[in-house]
């Protein structure tokens, strides 16, 4: 049995979209580890987890976390999910390969479908990552 892949999802705050990366990458693929961490972590938004349940996606353990709590350790891929955060992922060691995805806030969205709609193209995302990867890694 191979190594399970590592991904440490990150954006500034990680109150919304890292953990919606999360969440929803433990749900798509068991090949898969995810993680998430902020720069500024707060709490993670009462909002994120309603988007998860909404959609039958299991929210338990989510809590906001510091990029610092993940500094030694070693990943497969870090994906930024903002432009604020990319360049400081430049800098984390032990990690293969930096990806910079850029999605809007939903936590400083008026939109009332905000978090819906960030979660939706998160997932896409995220699928399309999933098929990529594992096809690589079928090819190696």
């Amino acid at each position: 049995m191979s190594l399970a892949i590592r991904v440490l999802f990150v954006c500034v705050g990680n109150s919304a979209r890292s953990q919606l990366a999360e969440a929803l990458l433990r749900l798509t693929d068991s090949r898969f580890e995810p993680f998430s961490a902020g720069f500024e972590p707060s709490h993670v938004d009462p909002r994120t987890i309603q988007a998860l349940e909404a959609v039958g996606v299991d929210a338990t353990g989510l809590r906001s976390k510091s990029i610092n709590e993940f500094r030694t350790e070693r990943f497969d891929y870090v994906i930024a999910l903002c432009d604020k955060s990319a360049s400081e992922c430049l800098s984390m060691p032990s990690v293969s390969e930096v990806i910079a995805w850029d999605f809007p806030d939903p936590v400083i969205s008026n939109d009332p479908a905000a978090f819906r709609h960030t979660l939706h193209d998160i997932h896409e995302r995220i699928k399309l990552f999933v098929l990529v990867k594992t096809k690589h890694q079928e090819d190696l």
